[in-house]
């Protein structure tokens, strides 16, 4: 079973217990801040598929979280804002800052859940078919077909999987924690499995090819895209 992470960012200690309670019985994996400092720290060390953001914390605002997430991270986790505020104004400020959605307190429980489940759906690509593109290289989610240089390619399911995640996020770097915790859950695979996978990927992806677009970053994961010196 694949777990989805979430970092919920809550001073309010009794309403966060109702809500970790409530989400954990529904096959969430959360993780708690109570203020700014604490979410910065979650955020920086672990990879999550969707953070629940309180508007006053006690060392600042959310609003400076999501935009300290958006600017100076280039994180795009998707953020659902939990708030008393409920005129158009904060809402407006909110998605400024680059919030996702915005649930206004007191909500329905089953609602935050179903507002979650689109937003991580939507931001794994499990909504949306549309092509995603690096340089001469298409992946289409619609026909589950792959291209390079007008060349179709082949590749099995996990390794398709893999391809994706990492042109979603591009020209971001991914962690090979966040990629193993993408893949396969909280079931941990043999040692070598992801090496194996990104091998065999890189030999249908790049080699046949004059540019290479799958690159190790040392000590910090992968990343796919178009260098400047291989232009």
């Amino acid at each position: 079973m694949t777990h989805h992470f979430i970092l919920m960012v809550e001073d309010h200690f009794e309403l966060a217990s109702t809500v970790y309670e409530f989400l954990e019985q529904h096959g969430y994996v959360i993780d708690h801040a109570r203020n700014l400092d604490a979410a910065r720290h979650f955020l920086k060390n672990q990879h999550y598929h969707l953070v629940l953001l309180d508007i006053n914390l006690p060392d600042g605002s959310g609003y400076d979280l999501c935009e300290w997430l958006r600017n100076e991270q280039g994180l795009d986790v998707p953020v659902l804002m939990l708030t008393a505020r409920d005129t158009l104004d904060d809402k407006l400020k909110g998605f400024t800052a680059g919030t996702d959605d915005y649930l206004v307190k007191p909500f329905d429980f089953n609602e935050l859940v179903v507002r979650i489940r689109a937003l991580i759906k939507r931001s794994l690509g499990e909504v949306s078919n549309r092509k995603l593109q690096i340089h001469d290289l298409t992946l289409d989610s619609a026909t589950q077909t792959i291209q390079r240089a007008h060349q179709a390619l082949e590749l099995p399911p996990i390794q398709f999987k893999l391809l994706k995640i990492l042109m979603r996020n591009s020209p971001n770097v991914i962690t090979k924690q966040q990629i193993i915790t993408e893949l396969w859950g909280d079931e941990e695979p043999e040692s070598d499995a992801l090496r194996s996978h990104i091998y065999n990927l890189r030999k249908v992806v790049d080699k046949p090819f004059q540019h290479k677009l799958i690159h190790t970053v040392s000590g910090v994961g992968l990343k796919i895209e178009l260098q400047a010196d291989e232009n």
